[in-house]
């Protein structure tokens, strides 16, 4: 899809010249069928309708996240960075003592 949004025209003060600013965008965008339950797709136009966005783009931003591969500094969830390296110096055999305690 190409489109043309309206010309900005100014001119600068003082000068007498004037400024035409034309902006073109271009954009493609891929069509793609689906094959979903029902009543997923009905829940889904719900959600997406609760939170003004359409379902397209509800797909296309799961899509963008699994497809991104993770940065090394958002790699994990926040709750696994959160409890990464909690255990480095734990005592083995001291947690398998507690467990067979527990679930005795």
């Amino acid at each position: 899809m190409t489109g043309y949004e309206t010309p900005n025209v100014y001119s600068d003060s003082g000068h007498g010249m004037l400024y035409v600013q034309k902006l073109w965008y271009d954009t493609y965008m891929a069509k793609l069928t689906l094959s979903v339950d029902n009543r997923v797709v009905s829940r889904a136009k719900q959600y997406a309708k609760l939170r003004g966005v359409s379902v397209s783009e509800m797909v296309e931003t799961y899509l963008s996240a699994v497809a991104t591969p993770p940065s090394a500094t958002t790699g994990a969830a926040p709750i696994l960075r959160s409890v990464r390296g909690v255990l480095k110096h734990a005592d083995i055999n001291q947690y398998r003592k507690h467990l067979a305690a527990k679930y005795r």
